[in-house]
């Protein structure tokens, strides 16, 4: 089985000067989101970019991967905090260069240290770690609590 997911973008103008919106078509759960070049360089000013999209993405992969993970561990979360750090720098080209996660949750049952060590797991298999893995630096920061 397959699923095939869709986005559509719109751009107007140069790269420097220009705007554009980013929509989830295959969902429709976010329409026209403003994007412009500054956004991604500078200052989000309240609007997104493809490196925050690609972090949200990645935060989200991550979360339902390692829930199920520590499930297959006998350990399923009661809640699970993650969030994604991509960051985007000009290298030779503009380049993502590195996602760090940080997921904090609440597991009964498990160690600290299984806990962390099933988050290193999920962070190399998770399906968008998968896809980004060899271009782009992957690290995770795992606590559990209470």
């Amino acid at each position: 089985m397959s699923i095939t997911s869709r986005a559509d973008a719109t751009w107007a103008g140069a790269l420097t000067s220009g705007d554009g919106t980013v929509s989830g078509a295959s969902s429709g759960a976010f329409t026209s989101l403003p994007i412009t070049w500054r956004a991604r360089t500078e200052e989000h000013g309240g609007l997104t970019s493809p490196e925050e999209l690609l972090a949200a993405s990645h935060a989200a992969c991550f979360a339902m991967a390692f829930a199920s993970n520590l499930a297959k561990a006998d350990a399923a979360p009661t809640r699970l905090d993650v969030t994604a750090d991509v960051t985007f720098e000009k290298l030779e080209a503009w380049t993502v260069v590195s996602s760090h996660l940080t997921v904090r949750g609440a597991a009964p049952g498990i160690s600290a240290a299984d806990f962390a060590a099933i988050a290193e797991t999920t962070k190399d298999t998770c399906p968008i770690s998968r896809a980004i893995t060899g271009n782009v630096a992957l690290s995770v920061s795992a606590t559990l609590e209470g």
